[in-house]
This record gives structure tokens, sequence and C-alpha cells, in this order.
């Protein structure tokens, strides 16, 4: 229960632990340095000088109480006047940061007999004011403040917060030259994420090293793997639409009763061919623009329309512009269209621009997809069949693939849920900014 509070208030950046990690002990020691040195050194020291300082003050009052003239307290470089008793201070005066001055009081009240007041104003100063044999009459003996404490107490303390500041910002400087091969790597790892391919050499502690040609090797077999993918499909799909036009052309000789249906096949399978290219395209790297989104999303509905689909965009909220792979958005909001109306019959489309997300939302009125089975169906080539009509349309399962890859591409992620205004699928874009 604790670490979990705890958790809350510790920085989430690896600079900010590692500067916790280097200011909280340096803190702690000169807390504990400082507290133990107060208390054994300054303390001690205080309370001895003041004690032989006590001494004084006891002689001064025995020969004035003789009757005596002044000279011992002007041998001990004392100042002894005789004032009303109307003019003593209600109560001793004291710094709240004087420590050692409060062992001077303490030491000097304890014994020092006849003692009233005690008046540490300064650095420089120490005021005692005095029963005297008058009824009506006060003491008031100064002498030095060096007498009774050392000189610049303060002096260990300054210099254990300077050097203290100083060996941590030469600490954390050469922890950050450390720190900053990490960063490199944890970019370079990020930007593969998003599809994106930065320059990056190994460099820092042998660990560090280890895990960037390790990135490395991982980022040069996927790359492989990716590429080998992207052409198995490009080239297979690209193979089977020449024999696809030529039964195009065979299926045209026939009667008008015979070639409806195989018409309709060779449309399904041309469509199948088009999704894998697009599958393959959505590998591709293509470079980051800065678009105004919700006139992208607009520019899609409307062509959508032109299609003879049955959309609209109810939501367009927002302005300004953002880094976006805009080939990519289409492809990626076409296909949700797309599946939207070929599972239901009609489907609304809204986007909103923040500052913090872009968000595009595609609603149908379909069956949707049962909770348990989202995660699958964002797999490529997967097809839900109790969940979606495989009657209204032909389709390979890659639709909602192709939509997350793209929201993984640029940071974002593709959520599934219900549709509270439709009643059937709802799938939500979103992209951080």
């Amino acid at each position: 229960m604790f670490f979990e509070w705890l958790k809350r208030y510790v920085p989430r950046g690896l600079y900010g632990r590692a500067a916790l990690i280097l200011v909280l002990p340096v803190v702690t020691m000169q807390l504990v340095v400082s507290v133990v040195f107060i208390q054994r050194h300054f303390e001690g020291v205080t309370e001895q000088m003041t004690r032989s300082v006590s001494r004084d003050v006891n002689l001064v009052l025995s020969e004035i109480s003789d009757g005596e003239e002044l000279a011992v307290a002007e041998a001990l470089e004392m100042e002894v006047l005789v004032l009303p008793i109307s003019e003593v201070p209600a109560q001793d005066s004291i710094r709240w940061y004087d420590l050692s001055g409060r062992v001077v009081a303490r030491t000097l009240r304890e014994l020092a007999p006849g003692m009233l007041v005690i008046s540490l104003p300064d650095d420089y100063a120490v005021e005692l004011y005095l029963r005297s044999d008058g009824p009506q009459e006060a003491l008031l003996m100064t002498f030095d403040r060096q007498r009774v404490s050392a000189s610049n107490p303060h002096q260990l303390l300054v210099n254990m917060a300077f050097f203290g500041v100083l060996m941590t910002v030469i600490s954390f400087i050469y922890l950050r030259n450390q720190l900053r091969p990490v960063t490199r790597l944890a970019k370079a790892a990020e930007a593969f994420g998003r599809g994106r391919h930065i320059e990056y050499r190994p460099a820092g502690a042998v660990e560090v090293r280890a895990a960037g040609h390790a990135f490395l090797d991982m980022r040069a077999r996927l790359e492989r793997q990716i590429e080998q993918r992207t052409l198995l499909l490009s080239g297979v799909s690209h193979d089977l639409r020449t024999p696809l036009t030529r039964m195009r052309l065979a299926v045209s000789l026939l009667e008008d009763g015979e070639r409806e249906e195989l018409e309709r096949d060779i449309e399904d399978m041309q469509s199948m061919l088009d999704e894998f290219l697009s599958f393959a395209r959505g590998t591709s790297e293509e470079a980051e623009t800065r678009v105004d989104p919700l006139a992208l999303v607009r520019e899609i509905v409307h062509d959508a329309g032109r299609a003879g689909q049955d959309v609209r965009l109810v939501l367009a909220r927002g302005e300004g512009e953002m880094a976006l792979r805009p080939l990519a958005i289409r492809r990626a909001v076409e296909n949700l269209i797309g599946n939207a109306v070929r599972y239901g019959t009609r489907a609304e489309v809204s986007v909103e621009l923040t500052p913090r997300s872009l968000r595009i939302r595609v609603e149908d009125d379909g069956p949707g997809i049962p909770a348990d089975r989202r995660e699958e169906a964002m797999k490529p080539f997967t097809r839900l069949d109790t969940a979606r009509n495989q009657n209204r349309g032909s389709g390979v399962g890659l639709g909602l693939s192709i939509a997350g890859d793209t929201a993984r591409m640029h940071g974002g992620i593709l959520r599934l849920g219900d549709s509270e205004a439709l009643g059937g699928l709802c799938a939500d874009l979103v992209i951080a900014r």
C-alpha cells in the first residue's frame, strides 16, 4: 500500500529518477551530518565556553555585591550598567535560527544565579539582565558573543551545502552522458514502432551497447520479413491480375444468364486482390507531412459517397494541422467505412481534433463484434463468421488489420466498441499529437 502511494510521486522519466537517486542520498547525508554536528560539536563547544563565561559573570556579581570597583569587569572585557527595573525586557530575545544561542541561554540560567532576561540580538553581543541589590534596579552586563560560541558557526553548513550541490551537478553531468545512449535507443525503438527508420549507433556502457546491437539485429530481421511479405503480396496480387483480365474478356462473350454470376465472382476476386495490395502498401515508407485531418476526413467521406456508399459526416470539430501519413490514413478510414457499409446498411463518421489527440470514429448499424472477439478481429486474414454478416460482401479479413497498423504507425491505437447511436460497431482511430 505504501509503495503504491509512493509511486505517484516518483518521477517517471529516466533523467528525473537519476536526479532523485543523486539528490536524495546527498540531502540525507547532509541532514544527518548537520544534526550530529550541531548536537555533538556546536552544542558541546558552546556549553564549555558558556560555562567558562558563567564563572566570570559570577565573579563580577560577587565584586559588585562587596561594593568594590568594577576593575574585574573591565579586566574581563565586560560592560556593566545599572538601569531601572522597568527597562528590563519581559522575556528572552533569541532569534529562531540561533541554535547555539539556545544552548548559551540554558547554560547561563543554570550556572549564573540572579538571571532575569537573556538577550542575543545578533552575532556580536550578549546582553544579560541581572538582579541588583537595589529593589528598583537591575544590572545590564554586555560582552562579546564570541566568548560563548564559536565564530561563524554556519560556515560548515554553508560549505556542506555548496560542495554538496557542486558534486551533485558534476555527478549529474556525468550520469547524463551515461543515460544519453539509453534515450537514443528508446527514440530509435519508438520510431521503428511507428514505421520510421532513424540512424542509430550503439554507444555507452557495455550493457547499453549490447542492447543497442540486439535492437539493430532485431530491426534488420523485421525489416527483411516486412520486405519479403510486401514483395510476396504485391507479386501474387499483380500476377493474378492478368488471368483475371483474361477471364473477364472470356466471360463477356457468354450469354447474359451465364455471364452475371461469373462477373460477380470476378469482381469479388478483384476486390480481394485490392485488399492484398492495400495491406502490402500499408507497410511502405510514406513520409509524414503536415495536413489538416478534418479536411482529409471530409474528402474521404465525400469520395465514399460518390462511390455509392451510404456514409455521412456527423461531426467535425477542432482546427489545425498535424504530422500524418495521409495515404495511410486514407486507406485506414476507407477500410473502416467499407466494413461498416458492407456489414451494415449505413455508416456515420466523426472526427475530433484536440490539443492532445486526433480521433476518427466510424459507426455502423450492423451486428457488431462481441467484446471477447474484438482483439481477434484485428488480426490479419481473420473473418468472424458468427459476428459479421458475410453475405453482405467479400473480404479477406484485412480491413481492421490495416487500420490497426496505421494507428500504430502513428503512435496511436484502434479501439473497437459498441455504437450508441446506431447499435452496431464503433471503431475509434486515436492518434496522439
